[in-house]
């Protein structure tokens, strides 16, 4: 069978003219800031006005080779669902492997001296100018796809809450660029938790949906009663041109990063690791110090004045200070700007924070709004109680609660506790699942980077300016 395929060749189109446009447009800005602009009066040129052809011309060599790199890493497939920091990133690690490329190629042809100042120039101009033009593509794909144009017509296998909650994601999302049709079971007939999507029919008749139906992905949410339909699912689609993703149920509890491991000729399945290497630790540990003692002094007028406003604002302390469990479940203290009244737990016991919670002070919903009241936590950090990014820290009341219902629940602590995380930039904070929070912790703690750690902080500002979900 020719299976349809949609018109899925506009984007990485784009996307490819994007990058072409914005690397010539580097190399030509980096060339004239070093010859013709008011740079020159500060670096002098030294060995006269080179011609602008043999730039030009060695832009048309690196082009290929930096769009041969972006195209390597996956980033002219269509449909990225990606947030823009990680466009970013992905960008920064491409141009600077192809800025080595670049110096590698002009340290061996020798009949043209290239400037090195142009070459650094380039580095920073290309981020720019790429990230800039991919960022405009990202913003009309998602446009497009609202639109209704190329969609990817979906049909999720499965009656897990998981394919519940992948059913309102697409459908509430249309710029993600995908059409849920509905959804197939292992036993005839709709579920009563399943009644608000379509039911297409049984696993069975998944092969026959897809001609029918005209079906570019199928996403696979089966329960545990439901896996062993998994292999004859994948059997029964073989030769039919989809696309099929699974969404990982049992292995999840285990590991997200089994490995096989040989000692002495003896394979091994590692499903656990330690988290950070010595050398990780103090990279971690470095980022932290320099980023918390920068903020807190860059903050300092700022937060003089909160303290100012919320004596005015109330009475008690400007500060909070409660017990959490941070690493390997040891108490601590976070610091807090007070945002709620002296006596907020008096008759209740421990309770979470709600929206419109009548405990908090006028002053603290404005701070808990824009995550002001979580400034001093930076004070944590510089003392090594906490890390700036992390699971966020837990009172012991709810830890002693979670730890037993939870899968992997205390599997968080195997790392500093942060003031943002990955679960939070995420939406996953206030008054949400408590099983989700912890998939996206672990998550975070078995694929820790510095990269990943930046991301997550770009994403924090970005959920703190535009973000609807802090109370």
């Amino acid at each position: 069978m020719r299976h349809h395929r949609r018109r899925d060749l506009l984007i990485p189109l784009l996307t490819f003219i994007s990058d072409v446009a914005a690397i010539e447009a580097a190399f030509l800005f980096s060339y004239w800031l070093r010859f013709f602009s008011p740079f020159t009066h500060y670096v002098p040129i030294s060995y006269g006005l080179p011609p602008l052809d043999a730039y030009v011309k060695s832009s048309l060599v690196v082009i290929p080779v930096w769009c041969w790199l972006f195209n390597t890493r996956h980033l002219y497939a269509p449909r990225r669902i990606t947030s823009f920091s990680d466009e970013f990133f992905a960008v920064v690690r491409i141009v600077v492997l192809g800025m080595l490329v670049v110096m590698a190629g002009a340290f061996f042809y020798r009949s043209f001296s290239y400037s090195r100042i142009v070459f650094w120039i380039l580095g920073f101009s290309a981020v720019i100018f790429i990230s800039t033009g991919r960022f405009i593509i990202m913003k009309f794909e998602q446009w497009w796809y609202t639109r209704g144009h190329d969609l990817q017509r979906v049909l999720i296998a499965g009656t897990s809450t998981v394919a519940d909650r992948i059913f309102r994601s697409l459908t509430t999302r249309r710029s993600l660029g995908y059409e849920v049709l509905g959804y197939s079971s292992v036993q005839n007939g709709a579920g009563d938790s399943m009644a608000h999507m379509p039911y297409l029919g049984t696993v069975d008749s998944v092969p026959q949906l897809i001609q029918s139906k005209k079906i570019d992905v199928i996403l696979i949410a089966f329960n545990e009663t439901e896996q062993s339909h998994l292999h004859d699912l994948v059997r029964d689609c073989q030769g039919l041109n989809v696309e099929m993703m699974m969404v990982p149920d049992i292995l999840e509890l285990m590991t997200s990063q089994v490995q096989i491991k040989h000692i002495e000729g003896i394979p091994f399945l590692g499903i656990k690791s330690p988290t950070l290497s010595s050398w990780n630790f103090i990279v971690k540990r470095t980022f932290d110090l320099i980023f918390a003692a920068c903020i807190l002094l860059l903050a300092s007028p700022i937060i003089l004045l909160i303290a100012i406003l919320i004596k005015l604002d109330s009475k008690g302390p400007i500060f909070y200070l409660q017990d959490r469990i941070g690493l390997d479940g040891e108490v601590f203290q976070v610091m807090k700007f007070r945002s709620m009244r002296i006596d907020a737990e008096q008759s209740t016991g421990p309770v979470w924070s709600k929206k419109d919670d009548p405990r908090t002070t006028r002053l603290g919903r404005f701070l808990r709004r824009f995550s002001f009241d979580e400034l001093p936590q930076l004070v944590n950090v510089l003392k090594g109680n906490m890390s700036v990014v992390g699971p966020r820290p837990e009172r012991p009341h709810f830890v002693d609660k979670f730890k037993n219902q939870v899968p992997r629940y205390l599997e968080r602590h195997r790392v500093k506790t942060g003031m943002t995380g990955w679960a939070q930039v995420n939406g996953l904070r206030g008054n949400t699942s408590i099983a989700e929070r912890t998939r996206y912790d672990i998550f975070y703690i078995e694929h820790w980077s510095l990269v990943f750690d930046l991301k997550i902080i770009l994403k924090t500002i970005h959920a703190v300016l535009f973000g609807t979900d802090a109370y």
